[in-house]
């Protein structure tokens, strides 16, 4: 079973106290957080969006990669993906993150995606969606590296049919789609094993992660109830992991999970141990070989 880390789900664990705590927990990749922290942020505790330690400062990139590549050898581990926080259309800073993919040897990277806020129309949305991904190809080919669309709430791609639609029309060696069902708690849920079929050769890479649906604390209307979805720890929430890994074991998918767990219910290294623990846990459960991973 393959399994890794996106960095941004430990903020407060330096690179190299990240990497020794991965590594102790069993993890095998790592997909590197590529965003630098804000100045007003600097002296604030530790936050995953925000003052978070395990990242890549793009704007120190070439610095930051060489030691993040030499720490990474050092623990055994290996830099799978670059995740950068990337805006659709934006091609400089795209052909940027490309490059710093490269020089860290990662086989992957997270490409923009526009968002859908209900206030353009998705049809001239997913027009410069693929006018952009047009030119990321070109750019994977260059670079070596394969550009991931993620399955995200907020965005024109929440699902697995929607991510599809978006990167269809494109060599799936060069492009293909970030599953994340974890995010489609919150929007674009699909069945599973539909979702993964339908991706195909398009499935690249997973995350791994939970949510559930909970009332607002503050109701806004008399006549209904509204619900929100908040971040759950791994094995308690709407997500059904054994079902997934089995639909994944279902369809042959040989690559990575990627924990992302945002509960912040343990320390970062407890996380990763429970993390590992529990995909084995389920992984063996269902007599699962290598398919799941």
């Amino acid at each position: 079973m393959l399994l890794s880390l996106f960095t941004v789900a430990t903020p407060d664990l330096l690179p190299e106290q990240m990497l020794k705590a991965a590594s102790d927990a069993g993890i095998q990749g790592i997909e590197w957080r590529y965003k630098g922290v804000p100045k007003d942020a600097s002296q604030e505790e530790p936050s995953f969006w925000r003052r978070n330690l395990a990242s890549i400062d793009p704007e120190n990139a070439e610095e930051e990669i060489a030691k993040a590549a030499a720490l990474t050898e050092q623990y055994g581990l290996k830099s799978i993906a670059l995740v950068p926080y990337l805006t659709s259309g934006d091609l400089p800073a795209t052909e940027q993150a490309f490059q710093s993919a490269h020089k860290l040897d990662a086989s992957m990277m997270r490409v923009g995606v526009p968002g859908y806020h209900r206030s353009a129309n998705y049809n001239e949305l997913y027009k410069e969606a693929i006018a952009y991904l047009s030119e990321v190809q070109e750019m994977s080919r260059q670079y070596g590296v394969k550009a991931l669309v993620e399955t995200h709430h907020g965005t024109i791609a929440p699902s697995a049919g929607l991510a599809l639609r978006l990167v269809s029309s494109f060599d799936p060696q060069h492009i293909g789609v970030l599953y994340d069902p974890g995010n489609m708690v919150h929007e674009g849920y699909e069945n599973y094993r539909m979702g993964l079929e339908l991706l195909g050769p398009y499935l690249a890479h997973v995350h791994v992660k939970n949510a559930s649906w909970v009332p607002l604390a503050q109701q806004d209307s008399e006549l209904e109830t509204y619900y929100q979805a908040k971040w759950s720890p791994l094995l308690n929430g709407v997500v059904r992991w054994s079902t997934v890994l089995e639909d994944l074991a279902a369809v042959g998918y040989m690559g990575y999970l990627g924990i992302e767990d945002f509960s912040q219910s343990y320390s970062s290294a407890e996380m990763l141990k429970n993390f590992t623990q529990s995909m084995h846990s389920l992984n063996n459960q269902l007599h699962i070989g290598g398919a799941a991973g």
